[in-house]
């Protein structure tokens, strides 16, 4: 069930499932908890957060195998995959920094800090620089991409969960949760140039964006809604239910579907059109809160942390829309 901004409570149920499973594939490590994950097409590959086993796994997307885990990460969260540089960034909480991985051997080049817990990644390529929040409230680290070397952390007020690049403003937003609002920081000057109080917002988190139409998704951990914001008004233009304390959203810009993981185990479904969300339905299942897709083939992936006592990778096939 969802409620959108402005309608009353309506369901929706569609003529073909929501996604079919198209594969379970063991995946290393104990059971326990992942977090974020990253898809770099031009490999081939699909970097997984193994959170609580400390590792980050390395899962080739042609093949359907483990290519290889790099251990020895502390609580990881974050991880996003710069195919121009090479590299792999992971959010290392237990070393209160961010590993940089060269993406060719799997091992760790350098650890840059000090940042107290970070959590979201994102890269501006334009000047090749990769930015961090810290949940913590330590402000956004920033590392220059050629050097591995840390430029600046930027002051943001408050705790922050996700950062995500916005291509057409050119522009770093941040999410910082405790202050329930968006912050835009330009890569150039590494300043906060805006400071968004969304309507509706309650621990904003995670984030996901539609480059070509202009619009930002927003996850609310503290009410269990999801944002659509209108990116050249930064104005809220619609709100939906989705599962309790949502966390990682993907976005398939070729289907334009959106994906919505939440800690509930549920993950919710969207089909944008118009500009407006369309809710598709919900999915449970179990520590389904973090989902990633492949622009490519469509593809939807879910690390779960226990299916029948071990964590294994759900492999999930939409419907054209």
């Amino acid at each position: 069930m969802f409620l959108g901004a402005g309608t009353g409570q309506a369901t929706h149920r569609p003529t073909a499932p929501i996604l079919k499973r198209l594969a379970d594939i063991p995946l290393p490590g104990p059971a326990l908890r992942f977090d974020y994950q990253s898809i770099d097409t031009t490999a081939g590959r699909l970097y997984i957060s193994h959170m609580d086993a400390s590792e980050l796994v390395v899962f080739d997307l042609v093949s359907r195998r483990v290519e290889g885990t790099i251990p020895h990460l502390p609580r990881v969260t974050g991880v996003w995959a710069v195919p121009a540089l090479g590299t792999i960034y992971a959010s290392v909480p237990g070393k209160h920094s961010v590993a940089v991985i060269d993406a060719r051997t799997l091992r760790v080049k350098a650890l840059v800090g000090e940042i107290g817990f970070p959590d979201g990644i994102a890269y501006a390529p334009r000047v090749k620089k990769i930015y961090v929040s810290d949940e913590s409230g330590g402000g956004e680290l920033v590392i220059d991409g050629p050097t591995s070397r840390r430029v600046t952390t930027i002051p943001l007020g408050g705790g922050a969960g996700n950062t995500i690049y916005d291509p057409g403003s050119e522009r770093i937003l941040v999410a910082v949760q405790t202050r329930d609002e968006v912050v835009e920081i330009d890569p150039r000057t590494d300043r906060v140039t805006a400071r968004h109080k969304l309507k509706g917002a309650s621990r904003p988190h995670g984030m996901a964006l539609d480059a070509i139409d202009r619009l930002l998704f927003i996850a609310n951990e503290g009410n269990a809604t999801l944002l659509t914001v209108d990116l050249r008004t930064m104005a809220v233009i619609e709100t939906h239910r989705v599962g309790e304390d949502p966390d990682v959203l993907a976005f398939d810009p070729g289907w334009r579907r959106l994906y919505v993981a939440s800690e509930s185990g549920t993950v919710s479904v969207f089909r944008e059109q118009a500009g407006r969300l369309v809710p598709d339905g919900n999915l449970t299942m179990p520590h389904a809160h973090t989902v990633s897709v492949d622009p490519r083939t469509h593809i939807v992936y879910l690390p779960l942390e226990s299916v029948h006592g071990r964590p294994v990778l759900r492999i999930m096939s939409a419907h054209e829309p």
